[in-house]
């Protein structure tokens, strides 16, 4: 798969540096998708260009989502009917709990979390210690999209401040979304 066709949805104030999917956009040539108010993100705008990009790519697409951006990515994909042909599978990394009254708070807009299966394969990968979003949280979040859970352990939002590095782990999963299905003769 061609890394243009990766796509990064960091969430809210954006993946800043030694962030992984900052070292995977530098290293990798993965494309980031650009929001255009990073501080005061709004549902719909973010939806809307979420679409315009996935629509806009010239072949089916991973997206790469980490906090709000995995409730944009559940989100969009319950409203969006090009969800199931255009995107080939996602890697949902430390949902950010926008039901959450602090988060509420913080992001307003972005409650209820839409809960319905993805309409394409997903792994979800969890932290233990996630000051946003619990680790039972993210399992059952996990449940209702259908897609598989992953713990990362202790690990907090998994960003930069968990000092992952390139996130081999992280590669490793999206490796298997990207993986040509085998044929059978």
């Amino acid at each position: 798969m061609e890394s243009s066709s990766i796509k990064l949805l960091p969430g809210w104030q954006n993946s800043g540096p030694g962030h992984w999917q900052t070292v995977w956009e530098q290293q990798l040539g993965y494309e980031r998708v650009q929001q255009h108010d990073w501080l005061h993100p709004k549902r719909g705008d973010w939806t809307a260009r979420l679409q315009d990009v996935v629509l806009d790519a010239p072949q089916p697409v991973v997206l790469v989502a980490h906090s709000l951006g995995c409730i944009l990515t559940a989100w969009w994909a319950a409203h969006s009917p090009q969800a199931a042909n255009k995107v080939r599978g996602a890697l949902l990394v430390a949902p950010g709990d926008v039901e959450r009254a602090d988060l509420a708070e913080q992001i307003p807009g972005w409650s209820p979390i839409a809960l319905q299966k993805l309409p394409f394969p997903a792994i979800l990968v969890g932290s233990q210690n996630d000051p946003y979003c619990s680790a039972e949280r993210a399992q059952w979040l996990a449940g209702h999209w259908g897609a598989r859970w992953v713990d990362q352990g202790a690990c907090g939002h998994i960003n930069a401040e968990s000092g992952l590095g390139d996130w081999p782990l992280g590669q490793a999963l999206l490796a298997e979304l990207t993986a040509e299905p085998t044929k059978v003769n």
